[in-house]
This record gives structure tokens, sequence and C-alpha cells, in this order.
């Protein structure tokens, strides 16, 4: 009970740190923790409602804020605004690849920290055009040819070297706290016995 009361704790904290992060203004477009997040839960958490709840909460919370300070006109940026459902979906996409990362490693966790921010760029880009986004230059709709899927993509470029970068940091983070808070509490129990 008291680890999984532990573990409940943990997790809240870092959807709060991480939706916190998430809003601060002038970071580097697309550096994010939410897909390491995604990625972490996947591999890590053994509750698999709790996997899918810590990047999406953690993403649904910073959206809260972002549409907060957008309606106090102290951002430009929404919160909530149409299309964005697929964000979640694609961070839900992420969590499940997270669940096929077995047998951790510094090498498979470095794999999956490029593999996931490209996936995620590919599919929420895709999911933009194929929605009916518009061009960020003329706000004009995409065209539904590849043309139009092309511009999709080359407009979200932007925000994907932030994304892999920040994916690969805050992985680093995440699985290798995890790994020396298991080691030191196996340690703990070795010295116990």
């Amino acid at each position: 009970m008291k680890s999984t009361k532990s573990l409940i704790v943990t997790l809240l904290v870092l959807i709060v740190i991480a939706a916190l992060y998430r809003i601060i203004p002038n970071r580097p477009l697309g550096f994010a923790p939410q897909i390491a997040m995604a990625l972490f839960g996947g591999a890590v958490i053994k509750d698999k409602k709790w996997a899918f709840a810590l990047p999406l909460f953690s993403l649904f919370l910073s959206d809260l804020l972002f549409q907060a300070l957008y309606a106090l006109h102290l951002s430009v940026q929404q919160g909530f605004y149409e299309g964005q459902l697929a964000n979640y979906i694609v961070l839900a996409v992420i969590t499940l690849l997270g669940f096929t990362l077995k047998n951790i490693s510094v090498l498979r966790v470095g794999a999956y920290s490029l593999l996931s921010p490209v996936l995620f760029f590919l599919l929420s880009n895709g999911a933009y055009w194929l929605g009916g986004g518009f061009d960020i230059r003329t706000n004009l709709p995409l065209e539904k040819s590849f043309a139009g899927l092309m511009q999709s993509l080359s407009q979200g470029l932007p925000f994907l070297r932030g994304s892999i970068i920040a994916t690969i940091a805050f992985s680093a983070v995440l699985f290798g706290g995890y790994y020396l808070l298991t080691a030191n509490a196996h340690k703990a129990k070795t010295v116990q016995a």
C-alpha cells in the first residue's frame, strides 16, 4: 500500500512539474517532457492506466494553463484548439510503444528516444494535414495532396529538433533516475538481509 501511495504522489509531482515546465515562456520550440514521459510510462509503470495518465494528464494540465493565460491575454498560445485531440492520441501511441521497450538499457532507451519524437512528428503533422489544417504562411487550407502533406510536415520541422533533444534529455533523467532509485532500493534490501 505504501509503495502504491508513493508511486501516485511521485507521478502527480511529475505531472505538475512537466505541465509547468511546458508553459515556460520562450522555451525552445518542441522542447517539452511529455514524449519522454509517455515512453517512460509505457516502459516502466506496471499499472497501465497510470502509464497513460502520466503524459496525458501532464499535457492536459499544461493545455489548461495555456488556455487560462490566453484568456487573461498573457499568452498568444491557446491551450485548446481544433485538431488537438490528435496530440493526445499520438502520446497514447508513444505510451504503447513504451510497452515494447523491454530489457531497458542505455542503447535501447536512446533508440526509442530518437524514434518517439520522429513518430510523434509524423503522426501529429499527418493528422493535422488530414484534419484540414492550414498553411501557416497563407492561412489557406492545406491541399489534400502529397504536396499538402509535405507542407504540413515542413511546418512542423521547427518543433522536431527541440522535441528530439528534449526526449533524449528527459528520458535520460526519467530512466536514469528510475535506475538509480531501483538500484539503491535493491542495495538497501541486500544490506538489510
